[in-house]
């Protein structure tokens, strides 16, 4: 038998995707659908979430919730909400991230701005990974949880509520990886490029600067996700940043921002 062949176990594993009705976040949920896993399919928007639903290759394996991760309650509810529906969460995904806008750069961001990036990406990927841990941990079971970080996680991108987020993101992964391992639970990091996908609309220009000459797409990541996800694929990887970016990182292209009038 092939190495890659069944890598996950649907009789036992579960999985939980944040971020899932766009993007990056939609083609993991929908690869793990399609590999046979039962998983939720979270996002702030239903018309995206049943979309992304709609178009899995195995629909009836996918849960929809829909709820704002900014709110600590929502994020308590979509733990609550995923135990009833799918019973133990052994993979969590956490690729939820506010829309990032061009002009919120250091002089212009907002507070509440500012707040809900660092809310989503941070506290609440923060509370739904140690939560589905405890839960783990009493059940003596192993599972893995994927984070979605960016390459401006290291390198400044015009955008401090976004890259301060991600690089908080970043260390996170350190630190449960670190603290879960003995209980054999992974953590690990995706970095992606410049995806044309979910929050981020990428000028076509940008990919002279990419090596392998093409944006991304969400499809990009969903492979090596599973990967990393699949404790037969991947059993002795945690704590590691994976960077899937055509070669983006080779590169450094950022100009300083436009401050207009001070």
């Amino acid at each position: 038998m092939s190495l890659l062949n069944n890598p996950f176990d649907p009789a036992r594993e579960r999985a939980l995707v944040t971020g899932a009705g766009n993007g990056i976040g939609r083609a993991i949920a929908q690869a793990l659908v399609g590999e046979g896993v039962h998983t939720v399919f979270a996002d702030v928007n239903p018309d995206t979430v049943a979309a992304a639903i709609n178009a899995s290759s195995r629909p009836e394996l996918a849960v929809p919730w829909v709820g704002d991760l900014a709110s600590p309650a929502a994020c308590d509810e979509l733990l609550a909400d995923a135990q009833s529906a799918v019973g133990q969460v052994t993979h969590f995904v956490h690729s939820a991230s506010p829309p990032r806008r061009e002009a919120d750069h250091t002089f212009a961001v907002s507070t509440g701005t500012w707040e809900q990036m660092r809310a989503v990406n941070v506290d609440a990927g923060f509370h739904l990974a140690r939560e589905l841990a405890r839960k783990l941990i009493a059940a003596r079971e192993p599972g893995s949880f994927l984070f979605l970080t960016s390459l401006h996680a290291g390198t400044p991108r015009n955008l401090p509520h976004y890259s301060t987020a991600k690089a908080a993101m970043a260390m996170l992964v350190k630190e449960l990886a670190k603290t879960f391992g003995r209980f054999g639970i992974r953590v690990n990091a995706l970095v992606p490029g410049a995806i044309a996908a979910g929050g981020f609309v990428a000028d076509p220009a940008l990919a002279k600067h990419i090596p392998l000459g093409r944006l991304g797409r969400g499809e990009d990541l969903a492979p090596m996700a599973l990967a990393v996800l699949s404790n037969r694929v991947s059993a002795y990887v945690t704590g590691a940043a994976i960077v899937v970016d055509g070669g983006l990182s080779l590169t450094n292209w950022f100009e300083p921002p436009d401050l207009g009038e001070l």
